[in-house]
């Protein structure tokens, strides 16, 4: 149950944002949304972090700058996203056409207890968001508004990012691959092609 207000299943939010899914690059902020992606695909043009909390949005924007034909979408935690609010200036700042960012926002550090972020308390990721020139961000609260999530998520042009404030069901623990070597390996051979690793 939520701590504040209305929520989709969490499981039903991550299904909808990687429905379709073609070539678009993902990096994943670390606890419950690498699980989360694992359980639908573990594809190897997904990149989890099992370290580096706040970092998820800034690798997010290197790839969209490195890669500006490809769509990239960050999907990430609230305290994760909480952790990195100043990537949000940058992102901004730097106007990348090909980034989208979508918050899972459950309201708690799920891999530590389950401890209250301060979503839980009014604090408003989308008008962070917007503060920093985030030109649409938006908070999804039902099944109506995140199919409007996942459309700007997947479809609109521009930095992108919405929140979704999804249920505090706990994730299916299946994992990726946790070597970050095997990890990084897998995902420069899957974008840039098998000689990728041999430089």
């Amino acid at each position: 149950m939520k701590l504040n207000g209305d929520c989709v299943k969490r499981e039903l939010a991550v299904q909808e944002l990687l429905a379709g899914r073609s070539e678009e690059l993902v990096v994943i902020g670390l606890g419950s949304p690498v699980w989360d992606c694992t359980a639908i695909e573990d594809h190897a043009l997904n990149f989890p972090l099992w370290g580096a909390m706040g970092s998820a949005a800034m690798i997010g924007l290197g790839l969209a700058l490195a890669q500006p034909k490809r769509r990239v979408l960050i999907i990430t935690g609230d305290g994760e996203m909480l952790m990195g609010l100043g990537s949000l200036a940058t992102i901004a700042a730097q106007k990348p056409r090909n980034l989208a960012i979508a918050v899972l926002d459950n309201e708690i550090y799920g891999e530590t207890g389950g401890q209250r972020t301060h979503t839980s308390f009014g604090v408003r990721l989308a008008e962070m968001a917007r503060g920093a020139g985030f030109e649409r961000p938006i908070t999804a609260i039902d099944e109506e508004s995140l199919t409007r999530a996942v459309q700007l998520v997947r479809f609109e042009a521009g930095s992108v990012l919405v929140n979704i404030k999804v249920s505090q069901d706990p994730s299916p623990l299946v994992m990726p691959p946790r070597e970050g070597v095997v990890l990084k390996n897998r995902f420069r051979e899957a974008l840039l092609g098998p000689d990728a690793l041999k430089e």
